[in-house]
C-alpha cells in the first residue's frame, strides 16, 4: 500500500553560536546573539498533515479489506497535487471500465486524421459510455485495430501497467493507471484536444441513471461527477463478480479522480456496496 503526497525537505534548523572571548581591540564590538528559533514552514505543516491523513486511511482500508473481497483504490487530488493509492499496482481485469480506453483511442485517432467523429462513431461512443453497450464497444474496438491499436493509444496516454486483451473486457489494469487515464481526459497539456476532452466529459457525466453508482457515492450534494463502471461474473472465479468504478468528482473547491477495482464478490450488489464504501472512505480520511 502506498500513500503519496507532496514531499519537502525540512531545513537544517537554527545552529547555536559558541561563546566568544573578545580581545581588547575588539572590546567595542557587540557580542553575537542567538538567532530567533523558527517553527515548521507552512509546506512542512501541510506535509505532516497529509501524512496523518494517509496513515489513517491506510489503517482504515487495511481493516476493511480483512472483511471483504479484494480491492484496490487510487485517488488524485488535482487541486493539491496529492496522490494516494492502496495496492496501487495490483492488476485486475477491467470489465467495462476498459470502454474509457476505447473512447480515448477513438478520439485520438480522429484527432490524428484531423477530423470529427463520424455520425456512426459518435452514436456508438454514446451507447458504449452511457449505456455500457457491449456490441457498440466491440464495433469500435474492431474498427480501431483491436488490442494493438488500443495499446498504442494507452502508451500516448501514459498508461504503463495496462495490458489490453483481444477479449476487451479481460484487459488488465491497475488503479494507478486508471487515475492516470482520468487525468489525461482533462489535461489541457495532454494528448487530447479541447473538443475531445469536452466530449469525453459530456458522455461520462451523462451515463444512464441505473449505472451512476460507484464513484458518485462519494460526491456531495451539488457536486458534479463523471463515471464509468464495470461489472462481470467471472467464469474462472466460480461466477463471482468483478466490480470496478472510475470517475471524477468536481465543484468549485474539489477536483478529484478516483478508481476502485475489485473482484471475487458473491453478488453484483455486494460488490457495489464495497466499492462505494471504499470511495467514501477516501473522502472521509483525505478530506477533499
Amino acid at each position: 500500500m502506498v500513500g503519496m503526497g507532496m514531499t519537502h525537505k525540512s531545513g537544517d534548523g537554527a545552529k547555536s553560536l559558541a561563546g566568544t572571548f573578545l580581545d581588547s581591540s575588539a572590546s567595542s564590538q557587540a557580542a553575537p546573539t542567538s538567532p530567533t528559533p523558527t517553527g515548521p514552514s507552512p509546506e512542512e505543516l501541510a506535509r505532516q498533515e497529509q501524512e496523518k491523513k494517509t496513515k489513517a486511511l491506510d489503517a482504515a482500508l487495511k481493516k476493511y479489506a480483512a472483511t471483504v473481497p479484494e480491492f484496490s483504490v487510487a485517488v488524485f487530488d488535482k487541486k493539491t497535487g496529492h496522490r494516494y493509492s492502496y495496492r496501487g499496482t495490483e492488476k485486475y481485469e477491467t470489465a467495462s471500465v476498459v470502454k474509457v480506453q476505447v473512447l480515448a483511442c477513438l478520439l485520438l485517432t480522429a484527432q490524428d486524421k484531423k477530423r470529427d467523429l463520424t455520425s456512426t462513431e459518435l452514436s456508438l461512443a454514446k451507447r458504449m459510455i452511457r449505456l455500457s453497450d457491449n456490441d457498440a464497444t466491440t464495433s469500435l474496438f474492431t474498427s480501431l485495430g483491436r488490442q494493438s491499436a488500443i495499446s498504442r493509444c494507452n502508451k500516448r496516454l501514459g498508461l504503463t501497467q495496462t495490458t489490453v486483451n483481444s477479449a476487451w473486457g479481460l484487459t488488465k489494469t491497475t488503479v494507478d493507471d486508471q487515475v492516470k487515464l482520468l487525468g489525461a481526459l482533462v489535461d489541457p497539456k495532454g494528448p487530447l484536444d479541447t473538443a475531445s476532452r469536452k466530449l469525453a466529459h459530456t458522455l461520462m457525466s451523462t451515463v444512464d441513471q441505473a449505472q451512476d453508482w460507484g464513484v458518485p457515492a462519494a460526491a456531495l450534494t451539488g457536486e458534479s461527477f463523471t463515471v464509468k463502471n464495470g461489472w462481470l461474473p467471472r467464469s474462472t472465479e466460480g461466477n463471482r463478480w468483478i466490480i470496478n468504478t472510475v470517475g471524477r468528482i468536481t465543484d468549485g473547491d474539489t477536483d478529484v479522480s478516483i478508481a476502485v477495482l475489485s473482484h471475487n464478490h458473491a453478488s453484483m450488489s455486494g460488490g457495489i456496496s464495497v466499492v462505494e464504501k471504499v470511495a467514501k472512505m477516501t473522502r472521509q480520511h483525505l478530506k477533499y
